[in-house]
């Protein structure tokens, strides 16, 4: 007859030796309940997406063949969604290993877990950088694109308006044209200082 009282002590002791500064008894009776703190590997360099999880353990009475109670105590960096997944997913490590102390195996595989959801978060956030970035660039373009036309287009009538000036001062004479007083319209898209402004104006 198994003696999973003598196995569950035991496991508590590899368990302290393990993780001497993450375990903590929470009782002894009628089972054990004890915490332990998991945190990924590398996560000082990510500081800004480090997750960490506080797991409540509670051994039932035939542990290890059957799985142990799991709940968060605490989590960081998380949403609830995250938080489900990895329940799930230790409640599949804990099928998988029915039978055996199980723990360890646990809470290597929710480490490993931890690690590739914080280093997924931070590329989430750099890939949503680099679009805002993209985006950015391309509505300056499109800006500066718009700008460009609206000054050739300016030119275009100027040069049209030009040659349409010409050829009525050609067709009543020099003679009429200087002595007729121009009129305000006409001093003004004469003036090339004033088209130069206006270009610049556009420009800007």
């Amino acid at each position: 007859m198994t003696d999973y009282k003598e196995e569950q002590r035991n496991e508590i002791e590899a368990l302290q030796s393990i993780y001497p500064d993450e375990i903590e008894i929470v009782s002894e009776k009628p089972y054990y309940t004890f915490k332990l703190s998991v945190q990924p590997q590398n996560a000082e360099n990510f500081p800004d997406h480090a997750m960490s999880a506080v797991i409540a353990f509670t051994y039932t009475e035939d542990y290890p063949d059957s799985a142990p109670i799991m709940q968060f105590d605490s989590t960081e960096n998380m949403d609830d969604a995250q938080q489900d997944s990895l329940m799930e997913f230790m409640k599949s490590q804990a099928e998988e290993n029915l039978g055996m102390a199980m723990i360890f195996t646990i809470v290597s595989a929710v480490q490993e877990r931890l690690t590739v959801m914080m280093e997924q978060a931070a590329k989430d956030e750099e890939d949503a950088e680099e679009r805002k970035k993209i985006e950015e660039e391309e509505a300056e373009m499109k800006r500066f694109e718009g700008t460009r036309v609206t000054v050739e287009t300016f030119m275009a009538w100027k040069l049209k308006f030009d040659a349409e000036m010409a050829e009525l001062r050609r067709l009543k004479g020099l003679g009429d044209a200087g002595n007729k007083k121009p009129t305000g319209k006409e001093l003004f898209l004469s003036d090339n200082s004033m088209v130069d402004s206006d270009v610049k104006f556009l420009q800007s």
